[in-house]
């Protein structure tokens, strides 16, 4: 692959070493760029060998030293972007399959692609790379990948994703750990597939890799009202639940005794099902997997606690509504009980997801019009809305509505605050903002 060169960094080691703007990057220490991801990982050495081709169309090779990991200071055009590659597996509980109709093009992206997931943090099958590109992995050190298991039984795993590929994973895994890298796991849980004895089997295997296998988050199946022609499949019961954090909880021991972590954690979403206290703090160790919602909460409340503990601020006194998703309602309404401030009359709203349906009861998942359909009666000074009902851009809802034709459907001002528990605090208190997180 060649790569044009398109801007240089000024006192950058790639500058003073004679490349400019025009030039074309072929290859460094004698490897091609197929992307991005070899660039960052090849420039960042000590010793590099550029073979270049000067905007003249002459070769030339320029060798030069620099401290490992400082930048090389080039940019590129666009034969160094990642275009997500797309899923190729079945799923039976693929959420994207269970989208409604007719939403914007992006919502029906399957994504897939391990450089996204060492860059960003999303998680992948591996069913999707070929033997070839298994190797660029292991070459390039990419760690720590997170990785959608699922179940470690090759049948089981193929049964659940419907790609032959998908009995591939203990290999891959075993590969991962013996090059020395590290992994991160996800295992959606589907009542009477792979739970119960199929998820202590996969928890054994995925112990047994550890330290390489960093952790696993137990994630209750999502569903929507639209799975016509779908496979058949019921969202988790309070029973089934419970059963399920049982033996996470048996294997949070095993793991703490023998490892010194507990290694599985339950996704917030299944204590809610469960209706489980949250764990305290300690128990979420670093907080692994928060990106997927395992800690979240718990987190969210901390912040809350220690920003109340901290103020000295005397809040605006008023009535204020919070809608939230129906699974962190009840959570949401005790905690404002005992630490929202002094004068600040706080309703919680549950909102029933009409959209999705009534099994989707997570506040990221709520639309402008659910949300504007139960609340515009309510009798309040004014709402604050978490921000992650809305797009990164900030003015966009999943059905989308508009921020501003929701403020305008609503017969009182809207605060929008960040999805953690000090911005909340903040806002009850009636500031504007106290990060950039907060619009």
């Amino acid at each position: 692959m060649e790569h044009l060169i398109t801007h240089v960094d000024e006192a950058s080691p790639a500058w003073r070493n004679g490349l400019r703007a025009g030039d074309v990057l072929l290859s460094i220490n004698d490897e091609p760029l197929l992307d991005f991801v070899d660039y960052q990982a090849l420039s960042a050495r000590r010793h590099l060998v550029l073979h270049v081709r000067k905007a003249d169309g002459k070769d030339w090779h320029v060798e030069l030293v620099k401290p490992a990991g400082v930048p090389l200071g080039l940019s590129f055009g666009k034969s160094m972007e990642i275009t997500p590659r797309v899923c190729k597996n079945k799923c039976v509980f693929c959420f994207i399959d269970q989208m409604p109709p007719a939403c914007r093009k992006s919502l029906y992206v399957k994504d897939d692609d391990w450089r996204m997931s060492l860059m960003m943090g999303n998680f992948i099958t591996l069913t999707n790379v070929d033997d070839r590109e298994f190797e660029r992995i292991l070459r390039r050190k990419a760690s720590p990948l997170y990785i959608s298991v699922h179940a470690t039984n090759p049948e089981m795993r193929f049964r659940l994703m419907g790609n032959p590929n998908a009995s591939r994973l203990l290999e891959r895994l075993t590969a991962l750990r013996d090059h020395g890298l590290k992994f991160h796991c996800q295992i959606v849980l589907c009542p009477g597939l792979n739970d119960g004895k199929v998820l202590e089997e996969t928890l054994e295997t995925l112990t047994s890799l550890y330290p390489a296998a960093q952790s696993a988050a137990l994630v209750p199946v999502g569903l929507t009202k639209y799975r016509d022609k779908l496979y058949p499949l019921s969202p988790y019961t309070r029973s089934q639940a419970q059963d399920v954090l049982r033996i996470c909880h048996a294997w949070q021991e095993k793991c703490l005794a023998a490892y010194g972590t507990r290694f599985v954690f339950p996704a917030d979403e299944m204590l809610c099902i469960a209706d489980e206290p949250l764990p305290e703090e300690a128990a979420y160790e670093d907080y692994p997997q928060i990106e997927n919602g395992v800690g979240m909460m718990r987190q969210f409340l901390s912040a809350l606690m220690a920003e109340k503990a901290s103020s000295t601020q005397t809040a605006v006194p008023r009535r204020v509504l919070i809608p939230c998703g129906v699974s962190i309602a009840p959570y949401m309404q005790k905690w404002l009980h005992q630490f929202a401030p002094d004068g600040v009359c706080v309703t919680v709203q549950p909102i029933v997801n009409h959209f999705f349906g009534d099994t989707v009861t997570v506040t990221g998942l709520l639309t402008g019009r659910d949300i504007i359909a139960q609340t515009r009666e309510i009798d309040t000074d004014e709402m604050i809305l978490c921000s992650v009902t809305l797009q990164e851009s900030g003015n966009l809802f999943l059905d989308d509505l508009t921020l501003e034709e929701f403020r305008a459907a609503l017969p009182f001002p809207v605060r929008i605050t960040a999805n953690n528990g000090a911005a909340l605090y903040q806002s009850l208190l009636g500031n504007q903002t106290i990060n950039k997180e907060i619009l």
